[in-house]
């Protein structure tokens, strides 16, 4: 059995989404079984249509009311402990290679889910099944515990200059 690892994606910087898909991607070419669970997102974003529509090898559930921009309500809390339920259940269901935690950081960051939560989650994890979790503000307990770790700066962003997210490239 291959080993599996704790991978952390974080920072400003675009790209920990991505960085994730494009290792979902690579997953299912090597024909392994992937599980992506999506916290505070919620939306048919264009990687969503894509892996319904082309990768049915991918599961992917979405644990999110939307983006939080100021204090989190219930449903925020309600849907991401759902969502650590539902990513623990995959985790140790045996049905899955890679379990990915999209946006979990920010969750954990806006006390959505407590950090203590999270790192249980990956002492429970399997032996052989890699663990990828994303978002920025990825806390220093969860960095310690993880294997690797890659932080995406912002060096420069076309937001900046007022640019809204736009399909297919951001979202």
């Amino acid at each position: 059995m291959q080993a599996g690892y704790v991978q952390v994606y974080t920072g400003d910087g675009k790209g920990k989404t991505t960085a994730l898909l494009g290792l979902a991607l690579r997953a299912v070419g090597a024909n392994k079984r992937v599980y992506i669970g999506q916290f505070i997102k919620k939306g048919d974003y264009s990687e969503v249509k894509a892996i319904r529509n082309y990768l049915p090898q991918i599961t992917l559930e979405q644990y999110g009311e939307g983006f939080v921009l100021s204090i989190p309500s219930a449903e925020h809390t309600a849907a991401a402990q759902n969502g650590l339920a539902r990513a623990r259940a995959a985790l140790l269901s045996g049905e899955y290679d890679l379990v990915m935690l999209d946006e979990i950081n920010v969750a954990v960051d806006l006390g959505l889910i407590p950090v203590a939560e999270l790192l249980d989650l990956i002492r429970a994890k399997p032996e052989g099944i890699e663990l990828v979790l994303t978002g920025r503000n990825a806390a220093a307990e969860i960095i310690a515990a993880a294997d690797l770790v890659s932080e995406v700066k912002e060096i420069k962003h076309y937001y900046a200059k007022g640019v809204s997210a736009r399909e297919g490239i951001e979202m």
